[in-house]
């Protein structure tokens, strides 16, 4: 029953009320994208005139126009001319990090505006860059879970996280200790994974484990697969590498191992051996690639770093920090070695594919001069133009591959029916041309559109 100070004012009030269930129901209206070209994740050859029906947040239907009737009530969403492909996936980002060079003024001065304002800005722009899930790899603990449950209840926009929270290592650097977590001893090494299953993360994250006990990492990677969470490793060192390996890490980050040609051969033969075990399922690697071979391009050519995009959402107060610290891209001392490193990456990038992992596109998204809001299309872009990975490939190693390590797959990860609709469409084709990727025009998520 209309209250009585309402009735009075139905002659106003009608039409208002008939908006509002009108735009109720066009909420609940059926998807169907129509026309463009299909990459559906799987590897397969792209479906010509597609048609995706999609219903509240998940697929319904996959054909073809003239084969899969599309419901009158639907609203068609046209894709002709275009490619359309699941979400991407960035397997290592820092949405406590945009770009800035100096990591000790940002962590001193920063810190209390991580969860309100600068990991929501970087949620948002790899959205807008058509990142529809990333595993966020080392943040404080109660801003990342935060920010991920801020995202899921739809509160902010951004993608699906899956985070870490603190690194765990030997012993945090001086003033990082909100964020690095460090371990004395086997037992305290359980414990301080039991703490982060505890609280909710989705994957543990080693560093410098070179510097720990072995059995310390023992510990931590038991402990964590006891948790059903998966442990990935930082490579930047060889007994890095040989102790993620022998431990049982289930992914490794970054190309490292400083100048050195190649990969040493023990580590490659371990490498191999673990990757001729069918049953313990694929070993992953996320290179990070992208930054060290386009780093000399960009300290000779950086009006990229005046694109806005890397700009949404930040607070003026921390855009004009960014942008001063740097001012002067030649001279950050983070990247004086990488000219030498950058001669090195594609044979160590080979012997990895040679050994049989399977990698992932990552980039290490925020670190000095890499901005959320580029980072993922230039990591393919680098993969395809520079390394002579094929287009195909690398689209999987960003959408399909990633959500098998997560072992999400049933959900995410490829464009199919009954799994959530991430999917975005840019014009043109982008297995002739994947630098299309840096202008996505069509972005969906779970079922709603945000670009």
């Amino acid at each position: 029953m209309w209250p009585m100070s309402l009735i009075g004012h139905m002659g106003r009030i009608g039409p208002i009320l008939l908006l509002l269930a009108t735009a109720a129901v066009s909420l609940g209206r059926p998807i169907a994208l129509v026309g463009g070209r299909l990459i559906d994740g799987f590897g397969g050859p792209p479906l010509a005139n597609s048609v995706i029906i999609i219903e509240g947040e998940r697929i319904t239907a996959i054909g073809s126009v003239g084969a899969l009737a599309i419901q009158p009530e639907a609203e068609v969403i046209s894709t002709e001319g275009m490619s359309v492909l699941p979400g991407l996936w960035d397997c290592h980002v820092h949405t406590m990090l945009l770009g800035h060079s100096d990591y000790e003024h940002w962590d001193k001065t920063y810190l209390k505006r991580f969860g309100k304002e600068i990991m929501p800005a970087a949620a948002h722009q790899l959205l807008m860059a058509g990142v529809t899930s990333a595993r966020d790899l080392g943040a404080p603990l109660q801003e990342s879970i935060e920010v991920r449950d801020r995202i899921n209840r739809e509160e902010i926009p951004g993608p699906t996280l899956y985070v870490s929270g603190p690194f765990i290592q030997h012993e945090p650097y001086p003033g990082t200790e909100q964020f690095r977590w460090g371990v004395k001893g086997a037992n305290d090494a359980r414990a301080k994974v039991r703490q982060l299953a505890d609280a909710g993360v989705n994957l543990i994250k080693l560093i410098d484990q070179d510097q720990m006990t072995m059995e310390e990492v023992q510990a931590v990677v038991a402990e964590a697969h006891a948790r059903k969470l998966p442990v990935v490793a930082h490579s930047h060192r060889p007994e890095e590498i040989r102790r993620g390996l022998a431990a049982g890490a289930d992914c490794f980050e970054h190309t490292g191992l400083a100048m050195a040609p190649e990969i040493p051969s023990d580590i490659r033969a371990m490498i191999a051996e673990r990757t001729a075990k069918m049953s313990l399922g694929p070993l992953f690697w996320c290179p990070t690639i992208e930054g060290l071979i386009n780093y000399e391009y960009l300290r000779d050519n950086h009006e990229q770093l005046d694109d806005p995009a890397w700009q949404l959402d930040v607070p003026a107060d921390i855009i004009a920090d960014i942008k001063q610290s740097i001012a002067h891209p030649g001279q950050l001392p983070y990247y004086q070695i990488t000219p030498l490193r950058r001669p090195t990456v594609g044979n160590k990038f080979k012997q990895l594919q040679e050994s049989g992992v399977v990698m992932l596109i990552g980039t290490d998204s925020g670190i000095p001069m890499k901005f959320h809001s580029s980072s993922t299309w230039r990591e393919l872009d680098v993969w395809v133009n520079r390394l002579g990975v094929d287009p195909m490939t690398t689209i999987r190693a960003a959408t399909y591959w990633p959500a098998v390590m997560m072992k999400v797959d049933k959900d995410y990860g490829s464009v199919s029916a009954g799994k959530f609709a991430d999917i975005i469409a840019v014009k043109g084709d982008v297995l002739r041309y994947i630098d299309l990727l840096q202008r996505v025009d069509l972005v969906i998520k779970h079922g709603k559109r945000y670009k």
